[in-house]
């Protein structure tokens, strides 16, 4: 009974990770679009379902479906913002979508930690995870623009926060609080499953 019960848990977060994957594309597609410029920045509700699969699922489970998006979006699926494909690698903004894993790992790993999952603490787990995000995202565009796509022009430190960062944390922290109020509600149904 034991193994059976086992078994259909197992089934049950597989299907979840599968289901938070599938919300990663969703998100994709609702965004917005700011010209800042030569620039465009897209704000979309992928962090929001990233920190929510970390927060709900856990900081593997969490990864894990962020991931097969990522692997579906590379095969040539178009569920990234701006299309899919393995050549989408070299676009300077790939480090953001590396940076919806980390933040999903984080912000889950972080609650983990914590064995927490008040108000406050899903807003710090998010928090941590929204900069994860950022970390990676801002170091990978900062590498791509400056030494591998090098095309003549550069972005420095400066420009490269005021554009990809400033005009961004703000919006994106709402979304930290949206996955924080929608994680409070959700988490004693995950229990039962997680």
């Amino acid at each position: 009974m034991a193994v059976h019960t086992e078994s259909r848990l197992r089934t049950q977060r597989l299907v979840l990770c599968g289901f938070f994957a599938a919300l990663m594309a969703v998100g994709a597609f609702i965004k917005i679009v700011i010209p800042l410029g030569i620039w465009q920045v897209t704000l979309s509700l992928q962090l929001f379902f990233a920190l929510l699969s970390g927060m709900l699922l856990g900081s593997g489970p969490g990864l894990l479906s962020v991931a097969v998006y990522l692997i579906i979006g590379l095969t040539g699926v178009p569920i990234f913002a701006h299309g899919g494909g393995l050549t989408y690698i070299m676009k300077p903004t790939f480090g953001f979508l590396i940076g919806f894993a980390a933040a999903a790992y984080v912000s889950g790993r972080v609650l983990e930690l914590l064995k927490r999952r008040s108000m406050a603490w899903l807003i710090l787990a998010g928090a941590l995870g929204e900069l994860a995000y950022y970390v990676c995202g801002l170091v990978y565009y900062f590498l791509m623009f400056n030494y591998v796509l090098t095309s003549g022009q550069t972005i420095g430190v400066a420009e490269l926060m005021s554009v990809w960062f400033l005009s961004t944390v703000l919006p994106d922290f709402l979304l930290v609080v949206l996955a924080s109020v929608v994680a409070v509600r959700l988490t004693p149904r995950f229990r039962e499953i997680m």
